[in-house]
């Protein structure tokens, strides 16, 4: 705060200070939620970010927005900080937990202003904090077994309110199956071996999982094939090129003779590489493996010449695949990757059904498709330009940690805003049995979580004040209900397949009320540093 109290401190200088401080926070917080409001649900509008250096990005992923967005306000900015880590920890939920950190303030503000001291509020929060995570164990939806109709309906909830209704019902059934092909028995779900591969080529809605693995180059030589089936997959960590020392060296010769008996002694290394690999190739596929192709994936590189050679006996041989594809070629594929040519036996080798190219413009792709046990998959991203990429691109990630995390927690929360309203009215039931001017804060806990169905209800373009009385109604009657998006009405999540994730809200019900708790109780805030050595100035 840029004004200076320049008389002593007094108790009514403290009493400012407090209420500015406190009402800066909560300018901040609701300032904040107002940004980012729109953009709740599957009804929600898109945000362009525009950078210094004029690139542009479109999206409505509370991450990507708090992540790219300028903050300079340090309360904001705290509370985007803490708020991206929710995603970090949970893969969703960012949006929500900014909008109940803003409605917590913006409800305890009332309170302060009738005279109630902030302490009374945040212990109000806390009692209802515990009460709402137990009340959230006895809410979900326990499944002892998450069958894929279940995981089809957690991706779809989360990739909707990410991109359009197409785009996500295309990504979906991508992200759920993908999950579901490196999932393992009794070993923990790493998402890092599914590689999501960006292809600038036709629509976004051509987007697809690939069984296998996408390799982004080609091979460097015009006479090798281009399409093969039933083939062989050698992976090689081995140099098929001559290879200059790392000190400083040099050859000297005096006649020509000279000079072609070392060009020779230089080749002679990699050619005995290169006929070992051509004599195992030979060997392999004879018999009734004889029309089976052979593709060499190298981590290092190959040389004109050796790529010459292989061409000629009929041998795809891709050369410098990055170090990480290794690791997922063997996944895919099967096989054991060799740092030597020495002793090949078929029992390193992997196999594919299907390894062709495609080339767009000049850019080349090779797939390996049809592989019998893909513990490793790709998901390929199409459309127009970068803007739609990047969006789809944070869209799948969300979407495959929501489906990891319904597989991990075997449980899931009837999603639409549904939670929150059976939460509140909960609350409100629950302060009957909290004692003192707490009760304030649990009051103020309720209504602050029924923000998300009443943003949910606002951008889908309805009445909310409507919505909000409709879905208390149907509960008082015992029902579990959520807005529907198409009419404006209350629907049954359950039957509508709207789940959301259930460690999302657990994190959010702990992260909110924190958060708003700590912002709550700051009485001053003051410009930190070590340029003074006087201390602070007062009222700073």
């Amino acid at each position: 705060m840029q004004e200076h109290i320049q008389s002593p401190r007094c108790s009514r200088a403290i009493d400012d200070n407090e209420k500015q401080a406190l009402q800066l926070n909560i300018t901040a917080a609701i300032g904040l939620q107002e940004v980012l409001r729109s953009n709740l649900g599957p009804r929600g509008t898109i945000k362009m970010l525009v950078d210094g250096a004029g690139g542009i990005k479109l999206t409505k992923d509370g991450k990507v927005l708090l992540t790219e967005m300028q903050i300079q306000h340090p309360t904001a900015s705290m509370i985007a900080k803490a708020s991206v880590a929710q995603d970090e920890i949970t893969g969703d939920g960012t949006t929500s937990v900014i909008l109940l950190v803003g409605e917590m303030l913006k409800q305890a503000e009332r309170y302060i202003s009738e005279g109630l001291h902030p302490r009374m509020i945040t212990e109000g929060y806390d009692i209802a904090k515990k009460e709402a995570l137990t009340f959230l164990e006895n809410f979900k939806t326990q499944q002892e077994q998450v069958d894929r109709e279940l995981l089809v309906s957690v991706a779809r909830t989360s990739l909707r309110s990410k991109v359009h209704r197409a785009l996500a019902d295309t990504l979906t059934e991508a992200v759920v199956d993908a999950v579901l092909s490196i999932q393992k028995e009794n070993e923990p779900i790493d998402l890092h071996m599914v590689e999501i591969m960006k292809m600038q080529h036709r629509s976004e809605t051509d987007s697809r999982l690939i069984r296998g693995l996408v390799l982004d180059h080609g091979a460097r030589h015009p006479d090798m094939p281009k399409k093969l089936k039933n083939c062989f997959i050698l992976t090689l960590n081995v140099s098929l090129e001559y290879e200059k020392s790392e000190i400083n060296s040099g050859f000297f010769y005096s006649t020509p003779e000279q000079r072609d008996k070392l060009v020779e002694s230089e080749r002679k290394h990699v050619d005995e590489k290169l006929r070992k690999i051509v004599d195992f190739k030979n060997t392999v596929c004879t018999g009734e493996y004889a029309d089976y192709g052979f593709v060499v994936i190298n981590q290092k590189g190959i040389d004109p010449l050796s790529l010459d050679v292989l061409a000629k006996h009929n041998i795809l041989a891709l050369r410098r695949a990055k170090r990480r594809n290794m690791e997922r070629l063997q996944l895919s594929c099967g096989g054991i990757a060799q740092n030597s040519v020495d002793d090949l036996s078929q029992d390193v080798l992997g196999f594919a059904g299907l390894v062709y190219e495609q080339v767009l413009g000049e850019e080349k792709y090779t797939f390996v498709e049809e592989v019998k046990d893909p513990y490793s998959v790709t998901i390929l991203l199409k459309g127009p330009n970068s803007h739609t990429l990047d969006m789809c691109n944070n869209a799948v990630r969300d979407g495959l940690r929501a489906v990891k995390n319904a597989l991990e927690d075997k449980a899931v929360v009837a999603g639409g805003g549904a939670f929150q309203v059976a939460l509140s009215q909960h609350l409100i039931d629950f302060k009957k049995t909290v004692k003192g001017r707490a009760k304030m804060g649990v009051q103020a806990f309720a209504d602050a979580l029924l923000i998300i169905p009443k943003v949910l209800a606002q951008n889908a373009g309805f009445d909310v004040q409507d919505v909000i009385v409709a879905l208390q109604e149907e509960h008082m009657e015992g029902h579990i209900v959520g807005v529907d998006m198409k009419t404006g009405e209350t629907m049954d999540p359950k039957l509508e397949g709207i789940w959301d994730n259930y460690r999302v809200h657990r994190h959010m019900l702990h992260s909110c009320s924190v958060i708003a708790s700590n912002l709550l109780l700051v009485d001053e805030i003051m410009r930190a540093g070590r340029t003074s050595l006087k201390g602070p100035e007062p009222g700073m």
